[in-house]
């Protein structure tokens, strides 16, 4: 009896143990599950749920089911035209093949590591394939308004034929694209899906986050930045002057319209002016000769006089008023 009941204890005594340890786990949502047995997977879990084990020989491991990112980080790497530019790119994947993923990569970590090589392969294959402008533009929207008033923001004062002119390089600057950045990246999206499943994940998206130029290359920007600019203010410059020869043009010819009409008038009032003091002169000069010659050489004296400095001999009719008491 005492055997039977040492018997009875052990047997719940391990009973006890074993659902401590837990033949049951439970998959939670968003979560699937692998049961590896030894070292060998032996069952997959991909719906939520209570499952059984068998305890101290099945091991759970358990992958997330949702949508994972992966953000790389900004690396150099050259275009096709050997211009180096920094690239960063961020990448949403998931567990679509959690039997795959156990055999092949095994933990998360891994897959980031995994996903970090193949992208950036890529990434850097395909810049390189292309030129600058493919990576930095998405459309040719920049060429349609290259050289407008609107676009160098000249507003009105300029025609388009005068930009052309004035601003010959400025569309040369802007080649068209073949592809463009979001064609780029679904390019880079294509080449990684192809070497994702063998490890049982799916890449959903590949996008650029970042696109920025180095050092040496922002400068060379920046300087072709301002030399635009610049072309721009000389094109401000040079129609300014033309308005402003223009302007003086025209104030110049109004200038000489008002003098010429001016002077017309002017000469017409001292034509009629004459002849009415020379009507009056020959009126006065009728009635009384005597005291006309004698009112004009006074007048002449008036004004002549003060300009001598000295006279040398008064034995001239001139100045027969002045010293001769008759006037002759």
């Amino acid at each position: 009896m005492k055997k039977l009941l040492t018997a009875i204890i052990v047997i719940f005594a391990i009973i006890f143990a074993i659902l401590i340890i837990g033949p049951f786990f439970i998959i939670d949502e968003g979560q699937q599950a692998v049961i590896v047995q030894m070292g060998r997977l032996t069952n997959v879990f991909t719906d939520a749920g209570l499952y059984l084990k068998i305890p101290f020989i099945d091991d759970v491991v358990k992958y997330p089911k949702r949508i994972m990112s992966w953000d790389g980080e900004a690396k150099s790497m050259p275009t096709r035209e050997k211009q180096y530019i920094w690239v960063d790119v961020t990448a949403r994947w998931r567990i679509s093949d959690p039997k795959k993923f156990y055999e092949s990569i095994s933990t998360i970590d891994a897959a980031y590591q995994k996903l970090a090589e193949i992208i950036d392969s890529e990434v850097r294959t395909v810049v390189a394939e292309n030129y600058l402008r493919e990576s930095v533009r998405n459309s040719d929207i920049i060429l349609e308004n290259a050289n407008t008033p609107d676009s160098l923001g000249l507003g009105d004062s300029l025609e388009a034929a005068q930009i052309s002119d004035l601003i010959p390089e400025s569309a040369a600057n802007y080649e068209k694209i073949q592809k463009g950045r979001r064609k780029m990246a679904e390019e880079i999206l294509d080449r990684s899906r192809r070497m994702v499943p063998e490890y049982g994940i799916e890449l959903i998206d590949v996008v650029t986050r970042q696109i920025r130029y180095t050092d040496e290359l922002t400068q060379s920007v920046y300087a072709r930045m301002i030399k635009e600019r610049n072309q721009i203010a000389q094109a401000f410059r040079s129609d300014g002057e033309g308005k402003k020869a223009e302007w003086l043009g025209k104030m110049d010819n109004e200038r000489r319209s008002i003098e010429s009409a001016a002077y017309e008038q002017s000469e017409t009032i001292r034509g009629v002016a004459d002849a009415t003091a020379s009507r009056i002169y020959a009126e006065a000069y009728s009635k009384d000769p005597d005291f006309y010659t004698f009112w004009r050489g006074t007048e002449s004296y008036r004004t002549t006089l003060p300009q001598f400095d000295k006279t040398l001999s008064t034995d001239m009719d001139y100045f027969r008023y002045l010293y001769s008491p008759r006037g002759r």
